[in-house]
């Protein structure tokens, strides 16, 4: 006989003892929702107090079984955000089961002026987790948490786009700061900056001042420390990715992909495991968003509600896939629909690229399937 058919009695059942945290840096707000008692109970911890959540939890899901006679499942949820993935390791290893829910996936009161407090946001996480509890799957977007593995290889590429992004302000201050002295030829990333920096004159003939010399030179010593990190880092993500021959490789095959792009995706979208090519576009925000309503019947645009960082190398790796890949069946379907356009027709038809490239990579990368006319590398 299966088991798992059979209707347990209604003293073995387990009951459910709900738990949502309001995080902050200062305070942890919990709320409860014991079966044995109709009512949300509101507990202020200190922030990070880890043993002092579990020990209140632990007495309340006591309590419950106490009073019911019966086990007591406990299922927990907190917003992503500053505190990131511990606390969800944490808790599961305690024996909880846990949610991190996305935060902007949450309804909330429409109404302008809306109250918005610790206590009022800790509710609706409650009902929001009840409401998942009982089958409600589109209440809100349930976090896929990663493993601790490879949320430190992804490190990577995210440490590369900020270094590139610190780069680029410094080289921008540099260039400001000369362009107030009429000096427009000064390039801060050539290796003989310091000669060329002693031999400027401003556009009136006179030598720069000392004050302003000492600055560019502080700012250009800052620049090129940001520059020998971002090569470290460079050579940190080939070492890893010849050494684990993960799909980075696999995409950087491709003419037109570079290791970097390849790592972006690798570790941002192709690590999860997609159904289809709807839950590609929606993961990288380039679905549309349709507004029908009554008569009214439009499109909103993109969602932008994926992840950013795959977006913006997706729609990089769109124009890059057009001049490497020229006679590749998504160039061609591209050219074929844009022709000689240019200006706003090319760059909403450069997304639908994106989203095409896109689903053409997950193929590749999960069945070998190479884009139809697509170039491998020598």
């Amino acid at each position: 006989m299966d088991l798992s058919t059979v209707a347990l009695p209604v003293s073995e059942k387990p009951a459910t003892l709900f738990v949502a945290l309001e995080l902050s840096k200062a305070t942890w707000l919990v709320a409860l929702h014991s079966p044995a008692a109709d009512k949300v109970s509101l507990h202020r911890l200190a922030g990070g107090d880890t043993q002092e959540l579990l020990t209140l939890i632990a007495r309340k899901r006591d309590h419950a079984q106490t009073a019911l006679a019966r086990p007591v499942h406990v299922m927990s949820c907190y917003e992503a955000g500053y505190d990131g993935f511990w606390l969800h390791r944490l808790l599961c290893a305690s024996g909880l089961d846990n949610r991190v829910l996305d935060a902007a996936s949450i309804l909330v009161d429409r109404r302008s002026r809306r109250a918005k407090t610790d206590r009022l946001d800790a509710a609706a996480l409650l009902r929001t987790l009840m409401a998942l509890d009982r089958g409600e799957p589109r209440v809100c977007r349930v976090v896929r948490v990663p493993s601790p593995e490879h949320e430190d290889e992804r490190r990577r590429s995210r440490e590369r786009a900020r270094l590139v992004n610190e780069r680029g302000q410094h080289a921008s201050r540099i260039k400001g700061l000369l362009m107030t002295q009429g000096i427009r030829d000064f390039a801060p990333t050539r290796r003989n900056w310091r000669e060329r920096l002693a031999e400027l004159r401003t556009a009136d003939g006179r030598a720069l001042a000392a004050c302003l010399t000492a600055e560019i030179e502080r700012e250009c010593r800052r620049l090129w420390q940001v520059i020998g990190m971002i090569a470290e880092v460079e050579a940190e993500q080939v070492h890893a990715a010849e050494k684990a021959a993960t799909g980075a490789i696999q995409l950087s095959r491709l003419r037109g992909i570079g290791l970097t792009s390849a790592s972006i995706l690798a570790d941002e979208v192709f690590f999860r495991s997609f159904q289809n090519r709807r839950e590609i576009a929606g993961y990288l925000g380039l679905a549309s968003s349709p507004w029908n309503s009554g008569a009214v019947s439009r499109d909103q645009g993109l969602q932008r509600s994926g992840n950013p960082r795959a977006r913006r190398t997706a729609i990089e790796l769109a124009w890059l896939w057009l001049r490497h890949q020229p006679e590749s069946d998504l160039a061609r379907w591209f050219q074929e629909r844009v022709g000689a356009g240019k200006g706003r027709i090319r760059r909403t038809m450069i997304v639908a690229l994106a989203r095409k490239l896109m689903v053409a990579l997950w193929r590749y990368v999960t069945q070998g399937l190479v884009p139809e006319g697509a170039v491998i590398k020598s």
